[in-house]
């Protein structure tokens, strides 16, 4: 199994945390069946007949951790955050190592934008309606990203109006940046550039240091 579907037992939100090996790759089947599903059907036509159908796992089976469609997406969606996450601590983790030598705003963006165009399926779930966990989902991991971002922000030299980037200025820019991300990446060339060139200009304008004059 590939290691994009690894996962953390202990926060994934199951009905219930398999114990066996066993169980736990038909768990995996059973998410790696659900995104396989999302990417060429769409999030309309995942389902536990459909997941348990494609990833060979009776529904009974499955039905002990993911009984219902709403199950399969909020640990899907849990997942891509995760995986969202992990990417960007690797983002962090190489400024650390090698500073940008760029405008470190664009250095931020782009670097923020590649993890988007990574991970289009995440993409898919935005919008899924009709789960109350989503919200409060949605919510933890955007304040996790935005401390995340508020780290890169620093590592790369960022200052807003000549004072290190707070814990708000860090949420404001990356609740904008986030938007306008998934705006870009669900439109084809050369709009998806256009609206990266003036995502820049917006955080360059936001973030780098203004004339106090």
């Amino acid at each position: 199994m590939p290691d994009s579907f690894k996962v953390n037992w202990e926060h994934l939100p199951l009905r219930r945390v398999p114990g066996q090996a066993r169980s736990r790759d038909k768990v995996i089947r059973a998410l790696k069946a659900a995104d396989d599903i999302v990417a060429t059907d769409g999030v309309t036509a995942v389902n536990l007949s459909s997941v348990a159908e494609r990833a060979e796992v009776s529904v009974g089976a499955l039905y002990q951790y993911l009984p219902d469609r709403d199950a399969i997406l909020a640990a899907l969606s849990w997942r891509y955050h995760a995986r969202l996450e992990a990417l960007l601590d690797e983002v962090v983790a190489d400024a650390r190592r090698r500073p940008p030598r760029s405008n470190p705003v664009d250095y931020v963006i782009d670097a923020v934008a590649e993890i988007y165009r990574e991970e289009a399926s995440a993409r898919s779930l935005r919008d899924s309606a009709g789960l109350p966990s989503f919200d409060e989902q949605r919510q933890a991991h955007r304040a996790r990203m935005a401390a995340k971002v508020a780290e890169l922000l620093e590592v790369a030299g960022v200052t807003s109006s000549g004072r290190p980037p707070t814990a708000l200025i860090a949420a404001v820019a990356f609740t904008t940046a986030d938007a306008l991300l998934h705006e870009a990446f669900a439109v084809a060339e050369p709009e998806r550039s256009q609206i990266l060139a003036e995502l820049r200009l917006v955080a360059r304008g936001y973030l780098q240091p203004r004339d106090p004059s």
